[in-house]
């Protein structure tokens, strides 16, 4: 019943249709950003850009070519964020998988930001303004409200080239191994990233080269501290779904009639 999301980097043309999809679907507002000499933009994640394509220039025995990665929460099925998190605003999924964030529970303790070993999560220098102590910026849900109603999240349906496909994971990790064998013809060094990675990863991907060259760890572990720190040992915060539904609040329910709508005009 899990669900994921496998992303063929080789299939990424950068156009970054992910990244507006994602903005329009949870209407984000879009960022004020200056000229860095790169199409990258913006230049990082933050609470209003959950996802974002990184643009890389990869040379090698004299030839120079891009490189596309989408970027986002990597849902781990053994996620650092949720153990330490104090404070019940990351939750985990029981079934689904996904890790969702309850804004309104965030403390701004910066521990999620501290021990997730992709480096995702970022501070919202916002509410830091306005409150005298920073939460946590939003992050990807996986389109949750979306999934939940039977249609795939938005940035998949989004993708022009099938870079993005989403399913049940453990049809998307077989694929993602004979994607894989079909690559290395070609690319030597493509291999299969988020099978195993802390627990498994709802975000995989088919990599054509090492992930370090993608700016992946290539043995992500939960840090020592996060073990130490779990919040089910000295806070006795419930990590379960009813905490998770909390999380949608009023986003989800202004949602659900465009939910409905694009199930009754088969858009999906």
């Amino acid at each position: 019943m899990a669900k994921a999301m496998l992303i063929d980097v080789n299939k990424c043309i950068g156009c970054r249709a992910c990244q507006v999809a994602c903005k329009q679907w949870h209407e984000l507002p879009a960022e004020e950003t200056t000229n860095r000499g790169t199409y990258e933009n913006p230049p990082d994640l933050s609470a209003d850009t959950w996802t974002k394509v990184i643009f890389k220039e990869f040379g090698e025995n004299g030839t120079l070519r891009w490189l596309f990665r989408k970027e986002q929460c990597m849902h781990c099925t053994d996620p650092a964020c949720v153990n330490v998190c104090p404070a019940g605003a990351l939750t985990r999924h029981p079934s689904l998988g996904f890790i969702i964030y309850n804004r309104q529970r965030c403390t701004g303790c910066g521990y999620c930001v501290e021990f997730c070993p992709f480096l995702i999560p970022r501070m919202d220098k916002e509410s830091n303004k306005l409150l005298g102590s920073g939460r946590m910026g939003g992050k990807c849900d996986f389109c949750y409200d979306r999934v939940s109603h039977g249609l795939e999240p938005a940035c998949a349906k989004a993708c022009p080239t099938g870079a993005i496909k989403f399913g049940e994971r453990d049809e998307l990790v077989i694929e993602g191994r004979e994607r894989v064998i079909e690559l290395q013809k070609t690319h030597p060094d493509a291999n299969f990233y988020g099978e195993h990675e802390l627990g498994g990863l709802h975000m995989m991907y088919v990599l054509d080269e090492h992930p370090e060259i993608y700016d992946l760890p290539v043995n992500p572990e939960m840090p020592a501290a996060a073990t130490a720190l779990n919040v089910g040992e000295w806070t006795g915060v419930g990590l379960g779904l009813l905490a998770g539904a909390g999380m949608l609040g009023a986003a989800m329910v202004a949602r659900a009639r465009m939910i409905a709508e694009e199930k009754k005009n088969g858009k999906e």
